[in-house]
C-alpha cells in the first residue's frame, strides 16, 4: 500500500492542475518527441511573455485532475505530455505555434480553450488569429477609411454644388 505522503503529495499536484485548469482561458496538450532541456527552457520563457507557464505532469494525475471537473481527455493522455497553462485565450497558442516551426519536435496535440475541448485543427486556427494590438490596429484603419470616404463625398458634394 502507498504511503501517506505520497499519496498527499500526489493529491496536491491534482489540486494544483484542476485550480490552474479553472482559472486558465487556454489548456493545451504538447507532445514533446525529443525536445532538449535548452529547447524546453526557451518554451518556457516564450509562454512566459504571454503570462503562460509550461508544466510537466505524470499522464495520471493529469487524467484525475481532469476527471474530478468532468472532462473527458484520457484517449489524448499516453505518451510524454507537456501541458501549458495560460490566462490569455490566443497567446499561449500563438506562443507554441510560433514555437513549433523552429522546433519539429514538438506538437500540438488538443487543449481546452475558454472551456470547450478544441482539437488540433481549431487551434491551429486560433494560431492565426492576429494579436489583440493588430486586432484594434485592423479595426482603427477600417475606420478610418470609413471617415476618409466620407470626407471625400462631401468635398465632391460641395464641389458639385458650388459649380450649379
Amino acid at each position: 500500500m502507498a504511503n501517506q505522503k505520497i499519496l498527499d503529495q500526489k493529491q496536491e499536484v491534482v489540486n494544483e492542475i484542476t485550480e490552474n485548469v479553472k482559472k486558465s482561458n487556454s489548456f493545451i496538450f504538447l507532445e514533446n518527441h525529443g525536445l532538449t532541456v535548452a529547447e524546453t527552457m526557451e518554451l518556457r520563457r516564450n509562454l512566459r511573455k504571454s503570462n503562460s507557464e509550461l508544466k510537466i505532469y505524470k499522464n495520471t494525475l493529469v487524467a484525475r485532475a481532469l476527471n474530478s471537473l468532468n472532462i473527458d481527455l484520457a484517449s489524448e493522455l499516453n505518451g510524454p505530455k507537456l501541458v501549458v497553462f495560460g490566462t490569455d485565450t490566443i497567446e499561449p497558442i500563438k506562443a507554441v505555434a510560433e514555437f513549433m516551426k523552429k522546433h519539429p519536435n514538438l506538437e500540438m496535440k488538443v487543449g481546452i480553450v475558454d472551456g470547450e475541448i478544441t482539437d488540433l485543427e481549431t487551434l491551429e486556427k486560433l494560431a492565426t488569429i492576429p494579436s489583440r494590438e493588430g486586432l484594434l490596429t485592423m479595426f482603427a484603419g477600417g475606420l478610418m477609411g470609413i471617415a476618409r470616404d466620407f470626407a471625400i463625398c462631401l468635398d465632391l458634394h460641395a464641389k458639385n454644388l458650388e459649380e450649379k
